[in-house]
């Protein structure tokens, strides 16, 4: 969790100094991202909230997703990872969001996705999804994995944007 903690603490501090608010949806990363953001000191200041999006149920329920709205979009993909941020994002009115979903292991996902694949979208000014795969099966690797990479994308796309506001 120090590793996850050291790069969340960089988001941190460009989400406040830019002024900028961020939400969080994952998946396969079963909150480690949102924990890793509030383990840093001032974290009211730019985490507005965060949902572990692990069923469709709990797609629905948190982010509205529906069934309609998935035509064409399978989970556990760029575009799903998207959907994902773009609804947390607009939910909570923030500057930025991150999603992440796939499949932690030790076994693969119901969509044909080995353990250790995932996709992550930052959304902000601009959008951007990186897929990941480990090639692990080891689940809380993958996880942190998960979580780190998707630490790393939101940092590189802050550094990438020009300063905002909440």
């Amino acid at each position: 969790m120090h590793e996850l903690i050291a790069r969340a603490e960089k988001v941190a501090e460009m989400l406040k100094v830019s002024g900028a608010t961020v939400a969080i949806a994952e998946s396969s990363a079963g909150g480690l991202i949102s924990a890793a953001l509030l383990a840093t000191p001032g974290a009211s200041a730019f985490f507005l909230g965060g949902a572990v999006v692990y069923t469709r149920q709990s797609r629905e329920n948190l982010l509205g997703i529906t069934a309609a709205a998935l035509e064409g979009i399978r989970p556990s993909t760029e575009a799903y990872a998207r959907l994902l941020a773009r609804s947390i994002r607009e939910r909570f009115a923030a500057s930025w969001s991150l999603a992440e979903t796939g499949a932690a292991g030790p076994t693969g996902n119901r969509y044909g996705d080995a353990a250790g694949h995932a996709c992550i979208a930052a959304v902000g000014r601009d959008e951007r999804a990186i897929t990941i795969e480990t090639g692990s099966t080891d689940r809380l690797a993958n996880m942190q994995a998960f979580a780190a990479a998707a630490l790393d994308l939101l940092a590189d796309c802050l550094g990438r944007a020009e300063p905002t506001g909440p």
